[in-house]
């Protein structure tokens, strides 16, 4: 999120409506797989109370109650699969665009995560010395260990190990991305999720490259930082000790990977967000530009249904690229400014549209 000023005071999420028209790229766009994007987090809706508030808890807007939402659900439901015209009539009948502003700043950073790949096995041999830990049961109660300590052996000998992987860059970043698959030697593919965190800050490596002047600010990107570390194995080490947060992992069965709102994530269509100001399901219209190749914008249409510990503040996303080594090009090189648009269900946005003008 861009910096604010110093009299500025804790973010804060406004919204202003506005046309379909004014949403760049919008007339463009495909907006099928948006449509099934959006049924899955209607499948989280089903689950809860119609009487339930649908919202961010921190963002002072009143998104209304999932009841509300329901209809949306039901409408798209109806949205025949492949049919373009039928999924841009949709949207634009069932919701109303609202802009984000944050103190009236309506740009922020928007990167980009992958569902990561790792060799791996159930047992300690060979290669396999990197071990991938499932949550303490204790975790809440647990003293806060760091990398380092976990790294030196404080979980080891109680059972904890989920898989051993040869590759500790990739565990790494196993760790950063949240999910991932473990193709063990066997020939099996088991799909691993986050399962809770240390509770210590996560500390960006790419941050403490730039400020130690190792790589330059236009020069960090995952793909460079994997580079690095392979050619300085002592050095990239030591450096990935630096960051104290440690993530823990569990074994997802069925489509995936599942995100925050308990629903899988669908490839180029799905953004972690921060739950205190966005809530999660709602659809979002993306438009940013990589900050070292202004040539290349990201516009398409998403739905909230991730979060992330990096995602901070009103106007931050992170979007899903999908699984593979071109998703992971494509995820480790995205660095973007931009701005988004909250589609909100048409009863909700006139609620929202009534609030703000008495502000």
């Amino acid at each position: 999120m861009l910096a604010l000023g110093r009299d500025a005071g804790p973010p804060r999420l406004r919204l202003e409506r506005v046309g379909f028209a004014e949403l760049p790229g919008w007339a463009r766009a495909d907006m099928k797989a948006a449509v099934q994007a959006f049924t899955k987090s209607c499948l989280a809706f089903e689950k809860a109370p119609g009487g339930a508030p649908f919202g961010a808890v921190d963002s002072g807007v009143d998104y209304g109650t999932v009841g509300e939402w329901l209809p949306a659900c039901h409408a798209a439901a109806d949205v025949s699969a492949g049919d373009a015209a039928a999924a841009r009539r949709f949207f634009e009948d069932a919701f109303v665009p609202m802009a984000v502003t944050n103190y009236g700043e309506a740009r922020g950073l928007f990167t980009g995560y992958f569902e990561i790949e790792l060799n791996g096995s159930v047992n300690r041999h060979g290669p396999y010395q990197t071990p991938i830990y499932r949550r303490p049961p204790e975790l809440a109660q647990m003293p806060r260990l760091s990398r380092a300590e976990i790294e030196d052996g404080a979980l080891a000998g109680r059972g904890l190990e989920l898989f051993w992987v040869d590759d500790p860059i990739a565990a790494f970043f196993l760790q950063i991305e949240g999910s991932g698959v473990i193709r063990l030697h066997d020939g099996r593919k088991v799909r691993v999720g986050y399962d809770g965190q240390n509770g210590l800050p996560y500390v960006p490596v790419g941050r403490l490259l730039i400020e130690r002047h190792v790589l330059a600010a236009g020069e960090v990107t995952m793909a460079s930082i994997i580079k690095w570390m392979r050619a300085h194995p002592r050095a990239g080490a030591a450096l990935r000790r630096d960051d104290p947060a440690y993530v823990f992992f569990r074994i997802v069965h069925g489509d995936g990977p599942i995100g925050a709102e308990h629903v899988p994530l669908t490839a180029e269509h799905s953004l972690a967000v921060d739950p205190r100001f966005i809530p999660l399901g709602v659809p979002i219209w993306l438009d940013a530009k990589e900050r070292f190749d202004q040539r290349e914008a990201v516009r398409r249409l998403v739905v909230a249904q991730d979060t992330g510990g990096a995602i901070k503040g009103p106007i931050r996303g992170d979007l899903f690229w999908g699984a593979g080594s071109v998703a992971g090009e494509r995820a480790g090189r995205m660095n973007a400014r931009g701005s988004y648009w909250l589609l909100l269900p048409r009863v909700v946005a006139a609620r929202v549209i009534q609030d703000e003008a008495w502000d």
